[in-house]
């Protein structure tokens, strides 16, 4: 997973799960730690190469198709900040060949930390999970400070 050791994902129960529910929790935690290492191959592993795949980065319009996601991660990686990843509050839900993911990205960089409110939409193709669907969306403190 792209050489990552400090990404931390809370999960609850995880050892009781059935094997897809396992594989999509497993596709998301290689997507964090790409996203973590800047490892663009390995986030491009974890992506299906379609035209349908969607991106909403925090603050950024919605990317559609690969070739629109794949530039931004490029963008991305590329730029300074560095980030380390505290993924909580995980839910991992499937319906046949169609999962999704909800958590809390708590986010830590030089500079301090922030939280982004995340869904991870993932789509079975051969035995293998992708994502099809990344939305990141900040919490503002004052909404974080309500339901602590």
């Amino acid at each position: 997973m792209g050489g990552c050791t400090d990404t931390v994902v809370a999960r609850m129960d995880a050892t009781d799960e059935d094997p897809e529910t396992a594989a999509v929790r497993a596709a998301n935690t290689a997507f964090y730690a790409a996203f973590e290492a800047r490892d663009l191959d390995a986030m491009s592993d974890v992506w299906e190469h379609t035209d349908r795949v969607t991106c909403v980065h925090p603050g950024w319009p919605i990317l559609s198709g690969w070739a629109s996601v794949a530039a931004s991660w490029f963008a991305l990686f590329d730029g300074p900040q560095r980030l380390q990843f505290i993924v909580t509050d995980e839910q991992v839900n499937v319906e046949g060949a169609t999962a999704w993911v909800t958590c809390n990205e708590n986010l830590i960089d030089g500079g301090g930390t922030q939280a982004v409110a995340a869904t991870n939409v993932f789509v079975a193709d051969e035995g293998r999970w992708h994502l099809v669907h990344h939305h990141g969306s900040p919490v503002v403190q004052q909404a974080r400070a309500r339901n602590s």
